[in-house]
């Protein structure tokens, strides 16, 4: 197939954004009041109505879909709301921009993101699991959306790039690698030692109307390897990785940000890759870094 540069507002470079606020939205005392209500009034389960706020977060769902990919909404109220409540008002602003999906087995609609001590090559740790810095990467869905409840003691930035913009980079530059993009690789589940946690993928799929969605996790193909039959990265393969772990580490790419408590940070996971930087947590379990982790389909 002919790989093409990808136009559209998700192209978008991080001296486009850094000094800009136009993607963040700020919420007033009347949406937090909105919300405190809501959810204490609601059945507990985040289904509620959210009058005056709605509108804000469809003008969200257009953002994130149709533009660039990303939206940071500043100022969710989990300083006067109980776990149990900041959970429901998770479910309730996500519900309104998409369909929670639920996120593993068990069929949880939401992660709770903090470290429990598992150890960050375990062959069933998932990232949401430990302190350790995570690669760029997109999530299985549509979108994620990522509440903090509390931020970490030091550490724990997180950092976007547009997965558009680097396809884009390496179609100029290196358009025999970008080929490979396209091509079937090994992803690891990590959900244990069986066939099932081992699956095959391109990096790349075209979407329609000319668009590509960009699933991308260098820590689950590393780990991939260590399946039965799963053969070793080619050298090709290994020169996209190395060349694209240059490119989301690039300032002309990434876009960092440290997450306060009261940010809801959404990301459309065909069109933005996200990491995290290690970080240090505080000795007091109820100061400790704790995020909500919510997927969804737009």
């Amino acid at each position: 197939m002919a790989v093409t540069e990808v136009r559209g507002p998700a192209g978008w470079l991080a001296a486009e954004v850094r000094d800009s606020d136009d993607w963040q939205t700020y919420l007033g005392e009347r949406h937090q009041r909105e919300i405190i209500d809501a959810v204490r009034a609601g059945p507990g389960d985040g289904r509620f109505p959210l009058p005056t706020l709605g509108p804000v977060l469809r003008d969200v769902r257009e953002r994130l879909v149709r533009g660039r990919g990303f939206v940071l909404l500043r100022g969710v109220p989990v300083g006067e709301l109980s776990e149990r409540e900041c959970e429901a008002a998770a479910l309730g602003l996500a519900g309104h921009v998409g369909q929670i999906l639920p996120q593993g087995p068990d069929g949880a609609p939401l992660r709770h993101v903090r470290d429990t001590g598992a150890d960050p090559a375990g062959a069933v740790t998932r990232s949401y699991q430990h302190s350790g810095q995570l690669g760029y990467h997109s999530d299985p869905y549509d979108a994620v959306a990522l509440l903090c409840l509390r931020p970490a003691r030091s550490g724990g930035l997180s950092s976007i790039v547009s997965s558009v913009a680097v396809h884009n980079e390496l179609v100029r530059t290196r358009p025999d690698l970008a080929q490979v993009l396209y091509q079937p690789w090994w992803h690891d589940r990590r959900t244990g030692d069986g066939p099932d946690s081992f699956y095959t993928k391109p990096l790349c799929t075209p979407r329609p109307g000319g668009g590509v969605s960009i699933a991308y996790g260098p820590d689950y193909l590393r780990s991939a390897l260590r399946g039965p039959g799963v053969p070793p990265l080619t050298p090709a393969q290994t020169e996209v990785m190395e060349l694209l772990d240059r490119l989301t580490g690039d300032p002309r790419f990434a876009l960092t940000m440290d997450l306060r408590a009261g940010d809801l940070q959404l990301l459309n996971n065909h069109v933005v890759l996200h990491s995290r930087t290690a970080y240090t947590d505080h000795p007091r379990p109820d100061l400790r870094r704790h995020l909500l982790r919510l997927w969804l389909t737009t």
